[in-house]
C-alpha cells in the first residue's frame, strides 16, 4: 500500500471513529510502528490530525478546534433531529461526549426544561446554552484528550444516578459484539452510564455499524433504540432488526 493510500485510510479510521490507535493501525495496515508513527507524524505536521500518545484524534473531535469541519455533518444532524424527539420536558437525561451529541444539542428547542448529565466539558460547555435546562457535570480527573471525565470517582457517582434516557454516541456497533470502543477508560465509563438508565439510545451514523472494536461497552440486548441517518427500513438494519431494537 502506498503512503498516501495508508494516510487516507487513517483519517478515514479517524473521520469514523473519532480516534485511532497505533496499534491497531499496525494489524490493519500491515506495517511496522515506525512506519504509522511517520505517517501521523506527517498527518499532523500537515494539520490534519491531532498526534497524541499511542493514536491519535480527529480535529473535530477536540473542543478548542470546535470549528472544524464535522464528518458527515448533515448525517450526524439528521440523527440528531430524530434524537431529539424522545426528549420532552421533565426527563433526566444522560449524555457521554462526540460531535454527533453536540448536534444532538444544537438542535434541541430553547424552551425545553430538562435535566441533562454528562460527563464531557464540551457537551457541558454547550448545554449553557440552554438556560431552560439543569446542566450537571459528573467530574472528578480528566482525560486531556477527550475532555472527558473518567476515574472510579466518576463510575461511583454515575451509579447514584437513574436517569430516564442514556444518549451514548458510539465508536461501533455490530448486531453480533453490541457496542464496543477501543480504550478501555472510556468503555468503563460508558458501561456505568449504560446501567444508569432505563433506555439506551445508541447514536451511529451508518459507516459504524457491523463493525467491532477492543472492548465492548455493552451486549446488544441492551440497545433499546438505534438512532442512524438511514431510513429505518434500510437493508444495512436488518441484523439489528432481528434482535429487537426500535430503528429510528
Amino acid at each position: 500500500m502506498l503512503k498516501k493510500e495508508r494516510q487516507a485510510f487513517i483519517l478515514q479510521q479517524l473521520n469514523v471513529h473519532n480516534k485511532v490507535i497505533s496499534a491497531d493501525l499496525c494489524e490493519q495496515l500491515g506495517v511496522s510502528e515506525d512506519t504509522v508513527r511517520r505517517d501521523l507524524q506527517e498527518l499532523s505536521d500537515e494539520g490534519s490530525l491531532l498526534k497524541v500518545h499511542g493514536g491519535a484524534l480527529s480535529k473535530s473531535f477536540h473542543f478548542r478546534l470546535q470549528n472544524e469541519p464535522v464528518y458527515h455533518e448533515a448525517e450526524k444532524r439528521n440523527i440528531a433531529e430524530k434524537a431529539a424527539s424522545l426528549i420532552s420536558d421533565g426527563m433526566v437525561v444522560l449524555l457521554s461526549g462526540g460531535t454527533t451529541i453536540r448536534q444532538l444539542i444544537n438542535v434541541l428547542p430553547p424552551s425545553l426544561n430538562a435535566t441533562f448529565i454528562t460527563i464531557s466539558i464540551p457537551i457541558a460547555l454547550e448545554l449553557m446554552n440552554h438556560p431552560g435546562s439543569e446542566v450537571i457535570f459528573i467530574g472528578n480527573k480528566l482525560d486531556k484528550n477527550t475532555q472527558t471525565a473518567m476515574d472510579a470517582e466518576v463510575v461511583k457517582k454515575l451509579s447514584a444516578i437513574k436517569a430516564d434516557i442514556c444518549f451514548l454516541g458510539t465508536n461501533s456497533i455490530s448486531a453480533d459484539n453490541g457496542i464496543t470502543d477501543s480504550e478501555w477508560s472510556i468503555v468503563e465509563i460508558k458501561q456505568s452510564m449504560v446501567q444508569s438508565a432505563d433506555q439506551l439510545v445508541s447514536l451511529a451514523i451508518s459507516e459504524k455499524l457491523g463493525v467491532a472494536q477492543r472492548f465492548k461497552v455493552c451486549d446488544i440486548d441492551e440497545v433499546d433504540v438505534l438512532i442512524t441517518e438511514l431510513n429505518s427500513q434500510d437493508a444495512r438494519l436488518n441484523a439489528f432488526r432481528s434482535k429487537g431494537i426500535r430503528l429510528i
